[in-house]
């Protein structure tokens, strides 16, 4: 930050998230660092007006993570802020296939650096609907940059990716994703695919896949495989053979039998490059289940399957949901897109030195 006085309240706004209990308030954050009746006021400025540049924070977090972590992948989440009223930017009704409900909230997208023990953010999104971005009016009260455009997960993922490749001092790592619930799968597997990276990404069954001809050639039947299916169609019994077929555990100890395909995706138009890439579909189900439970795209098809299975189990959950429970995640109450932005970089900043910098924290809070 520029300015000594920006350093200053980001410091005030970083210790009061840290030493306030529940709900972070912009109140009960103030009252947590000063008796002064303006304190309040302070911080809203601060972190809805003042100009500063949540960019370079995110590259100086990212640098730091790299510095105490060994990262092993790059895994994208999703976390969904409830908001009441219409308002905060980019809030919207939204429909969960996960939980079955729709809510009213504010869509962020975390990228989070994934190591043994578990995952810390280094970078955020805010998802902004078309009605936002074609809304001159509220452009202009949230303040959103004019470059910024309606984008869905998968583009949102893509410039995580990018950002998080423009940034690292280290070799590049894996990236995680699970569009499994999402349009724009075969979109975001070509863009990482472009962008050079290694990557394995949550599909969901009604995906197009080109089929690999190792297929064909195992059908004793007689009857050959139509050139496309759908992704859930490779783990049908009565569709086709596999290429490999392996058993796997999940975090719990459970067994999951996984079934591995080497697949393509259909071309989209005659301006796509000739190339036909190679991808492994990994077909993932229970002991007991009788079709697959999730499916995995990957590129990384040399990568033992076993590998690929431990490296897409969930490690953002528990940050998730210790960044809500006890760094406000939830609790911002500004309605602009900086503010969004300059509140999840801080969030971000005081959940990466609790869990990173234990044994000076009690000193940081006394300070």
């Amino acid at each position: 930050m520029p300015r000594a006085d920006q350093r200053r309240w980001a410091h005030a706004y970083l210790v009061s998230l840290l030493r306030t209990p529940g709900k972070k308030s912009v109140r009960r954050l103030a009252a947590a660092i000063s008796d002064s009746p303006t304190a309040a006021q302070s911080l809203h400025q601060f972190v809805n007006a003042s100009p500063w540049e949540w960019d370079l924070a995110y590259q100086e977090l990212m640098r730091w993570a790299e510095q105490r972590l060994t990262p092993l992948s790059w895994q994208i989440d999703v976390a969904v802020l409830r908001k009441r009223g219409e308002h905060s930017c980019g809030v919207h009704r939204r429909f969960f296939p996960e939980t079955g409900r729709s809510v009213n909230c504010q869509v962020g997208i975390g990228g989070f650096l994934v190591h043994q023990q578990g995952a810390v953010p280094v970078d955020w999104r805010l998802l902004l609907p078309g009605a936002w971005i074609r809304d001159d009016d509220r452009r202009a009260r949230s303040r959103i940059p004019d470059d910024a455009s309606a984008q869905g997960l998968d583009g949102h993922v893509l410039d995580l990716a990018r950002a998080m490749s423009r940034r690292t001092r280290l070799a590049s790592v894996p990236v995680i994703a699970d569009l499994s619930a999402q349009s724009g799968a075969a979109a975001l597997v070509r863009g990482l695919s472009q962008l050079g990276c290694d990557f394995a990404i949550g599909v969901p069954g009604n995906l197009p896949l080109v089929v690999g001809r190792h297929l064909n050639a195992q059908r004793h039947d007689g009857r050959s495989l139509p050139d496309v299916l759908p992704a859930g169609k490779f783990s049908d019994p009565d569709c086709c053979g596999s290429n490999e077929t392996l058993t796997c555990y999940s975090p719990h100890g459970r067994p999951l039998r996984v079934q591995a395909d080497l697949v393509g995706l259909p071309h989209t138009g005659p301006y796509e490059p000739p190339l036909q890439r190679t991808y492994r579909l990994l077909s993932v189900r229970g002991e007991r289940q009788p079709r697959a439970a999730a499916l995995w795209l990957t590129n990384m098809v040399q990568q033992r399957g076993e590998d690929v299975i431990a490296m897409v189990q969930s490690r953002t959950r528990h940050a998730l949901r210790d960044l809500e429970s006890d760094f406000g995640l939830q609790d911002f109450e500004g309605r602009s897109y900086p503010g969004w932005h300059h509140h999840m970089t801080l969030v971000t900043a005081a959940y990466m030195h609790s869990t990173l910098n234990m044994p000076g924290r009690q000193a940081a809070l006394a300070s």
